[in-house]
């Protein structure tokens, strides 16, 4: 893990509660809710209302600080986390980029309510950050791989360039996680994550975090996070702090599952392309290999048609359709039905915790009946 052993975090990050834990303490993380404090005198108190903090928060926050090596600030989504750090860090007149190729939502984000107030900014396809000039930007933005056609730039480079050029990086790192690729390490000054995907890995809450090195970034991210009250719920909190705990287990399957499933589908007569960062064939395989630590979960299948696409996830027994990714069950969507600039038979495939011969049977009979 970059420049400290995995191991020794992650066993670090599984028992971050018990030094502090007295007899008879609960070791699973309590559930904490509550909206205000006990409070008397001078307010000096680490927790003094729901809105700025609580121990639930704490907890998922110093665990994920323990993962990213870094301070950490949770949100109630990925897109709160994108949210903070664009209003915090852009003013009026600012210029920013972002990829024409990464989570859509993001670019809505500054379309419809941040180009109003002055900030301006460009799209870059992921490909061509690496020719990009960064003269003029107050931040550049990367989300690598890109989601979804899982296209990959080089951090190290692109954050290099870009401090050169004045400006500040921020990662949207939620298709890897800190277990799959560490841009903090390489260079990057933020990073943000939607938390609902493989760290809570259930299906079941919705949180994102921000995370940094130098805590003076931080400081209006955490302002802005109890002032405007995008604050996260509790039982949300406490569910991906659950989550967290089987991490590495659910997603090493689910990455190796993923490697294994992409190298059969590129055999079949029904599939036309596979984008996936862990095949040889990959076009960036050389940045593959120089910063992720896996290949990820999430698999680019594309079919002959759109109908063959639908056809396909509706055949599959085991596959799940639904618009996220990162659970337990695999999942699969045709992302141009969103407007992504993706072929009509373009399947996103998110690779869960079945077993991987199970799964690839009926990936087979799925796609066996659309040829």
């Amino acid at each position: 893990m970059g420049s400290v052993n995995e191991g020794s975090v992650l066993a670090e990050m599984l028992h971050h509660r018990a030094v502090g834990l007295a007899p008879g303490e609960p070791v699973a993380l309590p559930l904490v809710s509550a909206s205000m404090y006990f409070l008397p005198g001078v307010p000096d108190a680490p927790f003094q209302y729901g809105r700025s903090g609580g121990p639930t928060w704490s907890a998922l926050e110093e665990a994920l600080g323990i993962l990213e090596q870094a301070e950490v600030i949770v949100f109630p989504s990925g897109m709160a986390a994108i949210q903070a750090v664009l209003m915090t860090r852009l003013s009026p007149g600012d210029r920013v980029l972002v990829p024409s190729d990464g989570y859509y939502n993001t670019r809505t984000l500054l379309k419809d309510f941040l180009a109003p107030l002055g900030i301006r900014y460009d799209l870059c396809a992921t490909h061509d950050y690496a020719d990009r000039d960064f003269g003029g930007y107050a931040l550049v933005y990367v989300e690598t791989p890109s989601n979804p056609a899982l296209d990959v730039c080089d951090i190290a480079d692109v954050a290099a360039r870009a401090h050169a050029a004045g400006a500040l990086v921020v990662v949207d790192n939620t298709t890897m996680t800190p277990l799959g690729q560490r841009p903090l390490d390489l260079g990057a000054d933020l990073v943000v994550a939607s938390d609902t995907k493989a760290p809570g890995g259930h299906s079941d809450a919705l949180l994102g975090h921000v995370a940094a090195r130098d805590g003076s970034l931080l400081d209006p991210v955490r302002r802005w996070r109890t002032v405007s009250g995008a604050i996260p719920g509790q039982l949300e909190t406490w569910l991906v702090h659950r989550g967290l705990e089987s991490l590495e287990v659910r997603f090493d399957r689910m990455c190796a599952s993923a490697g294994v499933l992409a190298e059969r589908l590129a055999g079949h007569a029904a599939v036309t392309g596979v984008a996936y960062p862990g095949l040889e064939a990959h076009p960036d395989r050389a940045v593959v290999r120089r910063q992720m630590l896996r290949c990820g979960s999430l698999v680019g299948v594309t079919l002959e048609s759109a109908r063959a696409a639908e056809a396909f996830i509706d055949g599959a027994r085991f596959v799940v359709p639904t618009t996220s990714f990162g659970g337990t069950h695999t999942t699969a969507e045709r992302r141009a039905r969103w407007g992504d600039d993706v072929a009509e038979g373009f399947v996103r495939l998110s690779v869960g915790c079945e077993p991987v011969e199970a799964l690839w049977a009926d990936l087979v009979h799925a796609l066996d009946a659309v040829c």
